[in-house]
């Protein structure tokens, strides 16, 4: 068995254990948030696009975060709502198609951290120099800030998979509802002290930067809003950073979970759901604050539903 299984060019994945009875409610939910991620996404995506009163640094900084939940949804969540409806011996996924897996899904957490760090940048200069932010955040700026956020997750995500896929295998079933990094480096048989190693130090550098530059930010803006005796610039701050900060503690709490959970394999039931809703839930969560926290995104949907109600 272990030299038929030895670099076995297909894998099989455990997936989700539901029942018989529950397998169908489980699918349908599933698939409802999956239609409404891609569906409230796109549908934002599309508002900044068409209405050029929103070609502004902030709404086109938060189109990457939009790209980024429908890209690692749409290619994740279609393959598990396959997967509760096959029996479990029959969930084998080839290997390439595994690695292209893994790769989104940890290219999705890692430029869900990069794209909020530079969100964040944009909110500081905005409310700390408002003066100087039109000739700061120019459409060069933008372009700079979006190639960063994206080129920085591909390198850090490609040298992890890189030292993965490297290694020989000897397993061949997936202890996880998805691809990712750790399911597969555990089915090699050799060393993998590199890989542990510079997982580590991926996860502590990304978090540290990601906190880092968060709460350096946010102190920077409290200073200034404490500083200034300025109603509207400490109402803009509110709002603006308010949903940002939301955002970005909605997407760490999720990670911080499955990161937790993965400590204790006793739970490896939990850490399996909550492996699937650290991409669901800032994906069906982000458009919707968004939205109803900007007026300008507001008052564009007024206008809309009033014309269709003429």
């Amino acid at each position: 068995m272990e030299n038929s299984s030895y670099n076995s060019p297909t894998l099989q994945l455990e997936g989700l254990k539901v029942t018989k009875t529950s397998k169908y409610p489980v699918f349908i939910c599933l698939l409802i948030i999956y239609v409404f991620i891609f569906i409230a996404n796109l549908g934002i995506l599309l508002l900044i696009w068409t209405d050029r009163s929103l070609h502004q640094p902030m709404y086109l900084l938060f189109c990457n975060l939009t790209i980024n939940d429908i890209m690692g949804n749409s290619l994740l969540v279609p393959r598990l709502l396959s997967d509760i409806l096959r029996p479990p011996s029959e969930r084998f996924i080839s290997y390439n198609e595994c690695v292209l897996q893994a790769f989104t899904s940890h290219m999705f957490g890692t430029t869900s951290h990069t794209i909020l760090m530079i969100m964040a940048f944009d909110r500081f200069v905005a409310i700390c120099n408002p003066l100087r932010y039109a000739a700061i955040m120019t459409s060069n700026m933008v372009v700079k800030l979006t190639v960063s956020a994206w080129g920085v997750a591909f390198v850090l995500v490609g040298i992890l998979l890189g030292l993965t896929i490297r290694l020989n295998r000897c397993r061949t079933l997936i202890m996880n509802p998805y691809c990712d990094n750790a399911s597969l480096f555990k089915l090699s048989c050799e060393s993998v002290f590199i890989n542990n190693i510079y997982g580590l130090t991926f996860t502590v550098v990304l978090f540290s930067a990601s906190i880092g530059s968060i709460v350096l930010t946010y102190a920077k803006i409290t200073a200034a809003c404490v500083t200034s005796k300025n109603q509207s610039l400490n109402s803009k701050a509110l709002k603006t950073c308010s949903t940002h900060l939301c955002l970005y503690l909605i997407m760490l709490c999720s990670g911080m979970i499955v990161i937790i959970l993965h400590r204790f394999p006793q739970y490896s039931d939990y850490r399996k759901l909550s492996s699937i809703l650290v991409h669901v839930i800032p994906g069906s969560l982000n458009p919707v604050i968004y939205g109803v926290q900007s007026r300008e995104i507001r008052r564009f949907l007024s206008k809309l539903f009033e014309h269709k109600k003429i």
